[in-house]
């Protein structure tokens, strides 16, 4: 006997295979666009402050004319 000559319909058994299968996972978005808008967010918050932040300074401030700190006062 081959398998052709089944006597079980192949049209009802792919039709219950297929509604035996277990449901595809959808792809949510919202983890996507959270992740984006809290970088966007961190992002803006860092450019923020380092504009307002006061310059650094790594070398020492010189009076004018050679005075001393000291003696402007």
């Amino acid at each position: 006997m081959s398998l052709t000559d089944s006597s079980l319909d192949s049209e009802a058994i792919a039709q219950a295979r297929r509604l035996l299968a277990p449901a595809p996972k959808k792809e949510r978005l919202w983890p996507v666009v959270a992740a984006a808008a809290f970088a966007a967010v961190a992002a803006l918050a860092l450019a923020g402050a380092m504009i307002t932040a006061p310059p650094v300074v790594s070398q020492p401030m010189v009076a004018p004319d050679g005075e001393s700190l000291d003696s402007a006062l």
